[in-house]
């Protein structure tokens, strides 16, 4: 959705307890979402200021974000 943020424990509140848990106990867990929770963050804030970027750039941001995304949910599932 443009203009919203995309927090980890929002789009899988199933695995909320999971996500604290690793966030913690597992470095390559909690790196994954501090580049996860950058991005999103960037991109929030080039969707809320409407800063001037080209639609490549944003494609990529939002690419990366989702791969991002994809992994961490692949460790969480593992999880259970």
């Amino acid at each position: 959705m443009y203009g919203a943020r995309h927090d980890l424990t929002e789009e899988f509140p199933e695995f909320a307890g999971t996500i604290n848990t690793l966030k913690s106990s597992n470095t390559d867990f909690s790196r994954l979402l501090f580049e996860y929770d950058g991005t999103d963050k960037k991109i929030y804030g080039i969707e809320q200021m409407m800063q001037p970027v080209s639609d490549a750039y944003i494609g990529e941001l939002k690419k990366r974000r989702l791969a991002l995304k994809d992994r961490l949910f692949a460790i969480l599932r593992n999880q259970h």
